[in-house]
């Protein structure tokens, strides 16, 4: 009776409400699968084969045997011996099929004997077409699948049919869709997958207390990019550092590939802490889940307010102007005054020259500092007498022995 009772408590039920709303809006991030062994179905489902390396099927031929090991390599085993037919290259990934083949794999790089002459040299290859459930003919038995078919279109390519069950798909990835720190980089989030180092918390990989900015580039296929809301922040501990969004991707612009939008991200340590700081940013997707990363930063000491640094440079350039125009007007005025009022020209009218004769003539001794112009006109007046001599005291003007030798004029 109690627990009735209890179940039909408002409060009871406001808080049992409270819990599953919480436990929806909980977004986990989609991050990269741990190996290269991944696919998209058609729905961009994301299939993780992981567990499946290695993992061996045997199909049984009249002259050869043909063994396919997941994400590994295909071959022929025959008396003769064993013939590659290619290798698993992990940038070459699963890709969505048609018709009745849900996925496509490619092998490259086999053997070269009598395949000299393939496409770039490759050798033989391979191809795997995966259905998801049995064999068209029903000969699949087992849990784990099995070969349906091989076919050969040459002596150098094998076509293999895989059946296999595609059980309980992962969450569907918004594809195409990539953030990174530079417009044509994707360190964060690649093809809708958050790249391992993002996806939660690593000190030994943080920002510094020193840099207050960081600026994300966000593109998307045209097409889809208006599925994408608003980016939403959230930080652990939640007391200590004040982050703002903004830039084209916080007012909702949707981000294309020739023109990525852009997340600034201007954090602020208000407060100091031991540990790291763990900013998650969300990226909402309209079908999609939602995009999701982890960016940490330190705060080894508190920083002021941006407002007041900017404000202290621009009063420090405000002064500088002030000092600038007043000591030009100084000096113009300075100059005009001696120049109209004391009769003074060229250098010997700027300001404060008298001081600087001083100090030179201090510096450079006695009898060698700066004269005046005056000085100079009158020293030289009296060594030289431009009066022409008159004609009773002319003398009979006899050259010297140098200078006759040299000549007169």
């Amino acid at each position: 009776m109690w627990s009735v009772k209890c179940c039909l408590n408002p409060s009871f039920i406001i808080i049992v409400v409270a819990a599953v709303l919480s436990q929806a809006l909980t977004v986990t991030s989609v991050v990269v699968p741990k190996s290269p062994c991944y696919a998209f179905d058609n729905s961009s489902h994301l299939l993780d084969f992981s567990d499946w390396i290695g993992s061996p099927f045997v199909y049984e031929g009249k002259d050869t045997d043909v063994v396919f090991r997941f994400c590994k390599d295909v071959e022929s085993r025959s008396q003769a011996g064993y013939v590659d037919f290619g290798r698993y290259d992990k940038f070459n990934y699963f890709v969505a099929g048609s018709g009745h083949v849900d996925l496509v794999q490619e092998f490259y790089n086999g053997d070269l004997l009598n395949c000299e002459h393939t496409f770039d040299k490759m050798g033989r290859t391979a191809q795997v077409n995966i259905i998801c459930g049995k064999c068209l003919n029903g000969q699949c038995k087992g849990q784990h699948g099995c070969i349906c078919n091989v076919s050969y279109e040459s002596t150098c390519r094998a076509i293999v049919e895989l059946a296999i069950p595609c059980e309980n798909p992962g969450p569907r990835v918004f594809e195409g869709f990539t953030v990174g720190f530079h417009p044509r980089s994707w360190e964060i989030v690649h093809n809708g997958l958050t790249q391992l180092g993002f996806e939660k918390s690593h000190p030994d990989f943080s920002f510094s207390t020193e840099q207050p900015h960081v600026t994300l580039y966000l593109t998307a296929i045209a097409s889809q990019s208006n599925l994408i809301k608003k980016p939403r922040v959230k930080v652990f501990p939640e007391n200590g550092l004040e982050v703002k969004l903004s830039g084209t991707a916080a007012t909702g612009n949707p981000p294309t590939t020739l023109s990525p939008s852009t997340l600034l991200l201007d954090w602020r340590c208000v407060k100091a802490h031991d540990t790291p700081y763990e900013v998650k940013i969300t990226i909402p997707v309209e079908g999609y889940e939602s995009i999701e990363f982890v960016l940490t930063k330190m705060c080894d000491s508190t920083q002021n307010q941006e407002e007041d640094a900017t404000r202290g440079w621009a009063i420090f350039g405000i002064i500088s102007c002030i000092l600038m125009v007043s000591s030009t007007l100084f000096c113009c005025g300075g100059f005009i005054y001696k120049t109209q009022m004391e009769s003074r020209h060229g250098i010997d009218a700027l300001p404060g020259m008298r001081v600087l004769s001083a100090c030179l003539e201090t510096v450079s001794g006695a009898g060698q500092g700066y004269s005046r112009v005056e000085e100079i006109n009158t020293g030289f007046t009296n060594e030289v007498s431009w009066e022409r001599p008159s004609s009773g005291t002319q003398g009979t003007w006899t050259p010297s022995p140098n200078e006759s030798k040299y000549g007169s004029m």
